[in-house]
């Protein structure tokens, strides 16, 4: 048995030594006498979030997206996931900062562009992930990303009303490019080694990489992010559904279907003629539910005695409908008038406060993932705005990430201010919209990416002095001895 037992701890041993072994293949053991610092080493600490919100992120998905919100361990579980993000995004700036600071792209603009377009995949990312929860604010999260994409024209490819199409973009599509890029990214920085300065004054020398403080480190950001998830835990807000709206607003619902029936909804009327908004809102709406439920109940059918009267008489009906409901007439009411389609109105808000309404507008979807439908009818509604407004969300602010109603909460998406700023100055333009702001934003994009090849833009750094943020004498070993030998 004792035999058995040293034989195991014996291989166990091996193993461990040979994973060991690997992993230090892997490691960068020469480096600059500067880069030893925090600033030079937090494309380790990236590493290193990034799998924390992988087990994270793998945890939340076993137990169902739901469960991350539950009060206790899920959400304990989602504020590390949310939280580790955070730290991710700021990373990466700080570290393209670094980067850009101290003209590493001259050298390596390959690596440069690699870990620009790592940035925009990271952003996406977050976005993607902000919209999951399922809450209120993921709904107006999601409902200004949808129009967002769509005036950039890719509304087709990606719809974040689409909770299926998020999630297969959120914890498939872009990790694994992110980790094919990661994969690219280190193994060109480690066969061609760290940035050297590229400026003669900056003194240094090659020495051996400080893996142990670099350990301490990863350590001390795992605290980090453990405390804020413990102190500050994720934000839910109820999310707001047709049922919900047709119990505490029964008239404002009865309107937004009345518009969509008009054809005057923002939904209805929305310019871009893509996904998702490319449908018939009074057939989606009022038409398709209101004949499934009476094929099912076998109730008078309003809808064909409105559809059988000529159009002077349907647009007085439309009219009427309209003005009952405008004056909080009771929906009660309603639902037996003599009016076609107020009793129509009436009879879809009824259901929908059962509740009934919601699973039929959702089948119509295919796909019990896919909220669009129900979405922007919801986000159609006064109640929809008026939530947003409760929950500190500014409607003309649509390029802000909101994560909840806190003050902190408002702007962990901070690097979206100057795109949200654009959003706000231009709101009063009449021809101007999400496409010129995206388009304009993609611009900046690639001029970020194309950095090492733009004469003026590549030499900011140097006309800024920006390495003296990095190469000082706190920071270089050689700085600090040529100091005390000139004393």
């Amino acid at each position: 048995m004792k035999d058995i037992k040293k034989n195991v701890n014996s291989q166990i041993r091996e193993n461990y030594n040979a994973l060991h072994s690997v992993i230090k293949d892997q490691y960068i053991k020469k480096v600059p006498s500067y880069a030893n610092s925090f600033f030079f080493t937090i494309g380790v600490y990236l590493l290193e979030i990034f799998a924390i919100l992988a087990v994270t992120g793998m945890v939340i998905m076993i137990f169902g997206i739901p469960w991350g919100s539950t009060p206790g361990i899920g959400n304990f579980v989602r504020s590390l996931h949310l939280w580790a993000a955070e730290a991710f995004v700021t990373l990466i700036f700080i570290h393209l900062f670094v980067n850009f600071s101290t003209s590493a792209f001259k050298n390596k603009k390959i690596v440069w562009i690699i870990g620009s377009i790592m940035l925009f995949l990271v952003l996406l990312e977050f976005a993607f992930g902000v919209a999951l929860p399922g809450d209120f604010i993921s709904q107006a999260n999601a409902r200004a990303g949808a129009d967002l994409w769509n005036g950039m024209g890719l509304g087709f490819w990606i719809n974040p009303l689409n909770y299926g199409a998020v999630l297969g973009w959120h914890i498939a599509i872009v990790p694994l490019l992110l980790i094919l890029l990661m994969f690219a990214h280190y193994s060109i920085v480690k066969k061609r080694g760290l940035s050297v300065p590229y400026r003669k004054d900056i003194p240094y020398s090659m020495v051996n990489a400080d893996h142990n403080a670099m350990y301490r480190r990863m350590a001390y950001i795992f605290i980090i992010i453990f405390l804020f998830a413990i102190f500050l835990q994720a934000p839910y807000t109820q999310p707001m559904t047709t049922q919900s709206l047709a119990k505490n607003s029964p008239n404002d619902f009865a309107i937004t279907l009345l518009n969509e029936f008009n054809h005057s909804s923002t939904t209805a009327t929305y310019l871009d003629t893509i996904d998702p908004y490319k449908f018939d809102t009074r057939m989606v709406y009022v038409n398709i539910p209101y004949l499934e439920y009476i094929n099912t109940t076998h109730r008078t059918n309003e809808l064909y005695a409105f559809y059988s009267e000529n159009a002077p008489m349907q647009n007085m009906s439309i009219n009427s409908a309209f003005a009952y409901f405008n004056n909080n007439g009771s929906i009660a009411g309603a639902y037996n008038s003599t009016d076609p389609l107020t009793n129509v109105i009436g009879t879809l808000t009824l259901i929908s406060q059962d509740g009934l309404y919601g699973p039929i507008l959702q089948s119509e979807s295919n796909s019990g993932v896919n909220a669009t439908y129900t979405l922007l009818l919801i986000s159609d509604s006064s109640a929809f705005n008026s939530a947003q407004t409760q929950n500190g969300i500014q409607i003309s602010q649509f390029g802000m990430l909101t994560i909840g109603k806190g003050s902190w909460q408002q702007y962990m998406a901070y690097w979206l201010i100057p795109y949200n700023l654009l959003e706000i100055a231009t709101s009063n333009i009449t021809w101007w919209n999400d496409l010129e702001n995206g388009t304009l934003a993609l611009i900046a994009f690639v001029i970020l990416m194309f950095v090492p090849y733009i004469p003026v833009v590549r030499d900011i750094p140097d006309r800024l002095k920006l390495y003296k943020i990095f190469w000082n004498k706190y920071t270089v070993p050689e700085m600090r001895n040529t100091k005390r030998t000139k004393k």
